[in-house]
């Protein structure tokens, strides 16, 4: 009896079908009195447990079956498929500008890289159980190609991921030391006239300065002025590169 994944149809060596679980295990190939049996995976998303069967069988008279119905060519698609998601994966870190940006293409992107390595694994190895198929010598040159891309695509992503923290830590190390700075102007400025204002506050500072005569709003204005103006002078201080 077949297992559920593998098309019910197929009239598969007693061999082969005592080789197959109830699960789809691994990716691998298989070969038994000429009958090839691909088991590969469909493409893998981000929080998928059990992965998904994509079944190839080539009889011993040259003939592809598959359960996506294609022939030989649903497996030279099954390949590019892989290279497509690798593709916009790419594009998307091209255009990440945060690091949850970077998280969400990385949680995508690792286990592409995991199937990769395994297809190509299996690829391999039914180029060496048929040396004599010329498509398979192609499609298993693709499957490399595939996973050498998803292996330059990790590095990418964790490489430009590291470029961004370390420009997001160089800019908050300068941030940082401009408020030191400015927290030093500070308590230089508390330092000078901490004593005055004591003093002041102490014995009084109610100086005849001559405005005690002057229209009501006109020396409130000048002084709110004098005041706005100095805060400007004293801001422009501390803003200063050190």
């Amino acid at each position: 009896m077949n297992p559920r994944w593998l098309p019910s149809g197929w009239e598969l060596p007693p061999e082969l079908l005592s080789r197959l679980g109830r699960k789809v295990g691994r990716q691998r190939s298989m070969l038994e009195s000429g009958h090839l049996l691909i088991i590969l995976h469909a493409l893998p998303k981000s929080g998928q447990d059990e992965r998904e069967a994509r079944v190839f069988w080539r009889s011993p008279d040259g003939t592809w079956k598959t359960n996506q119905g294609k022939g030989v060519k649903a497996l030279s698609e099954h390949i590019a498929g892989y290279q497509a998601a690798i593709d916009a994966l790419e594009l998307q870190e091209n255009q990440a500008d945060s690091a949850e940006d970077y998280f969400e293409i990385l949680e995508v992107a690792t286990p592409i890289l995991r199937a990769a390595r395994n297809l190509h694994k299996a690829m391999q190895s039914a180029r060496e159980l048929l040396p004599d198929d010329p498509d398979l010598v192609s499609m298993r040159d693709d499957a490399y190609q595939v996973e050498r891309a998803a292996e330059l695509l990790q590095a990418d992503i964790r490489n430009s991921f590291d470029l961004y923290v370390a420009k997001k830590t160089e800019q908050m190390t300068q941030s940082g030391h401009a408020m030191a700075v400015a927290g030093h102007r500070l308590n230089t400025l508390a330092a000078i006239f901490f004593p005055t204002a004591t003093l002041a506050a102490v014995f009084g500072m109610n100086f005849t300065h001559g405005f005690e005569q002057t229209s009501p709003p006109i020396p409130f204005l000048v002084a709110i002025g004098v005041g706005i103006a100095m805060g400007i002078g004293v801001k422009s201080w501390l803003d200063r590169p050190s």
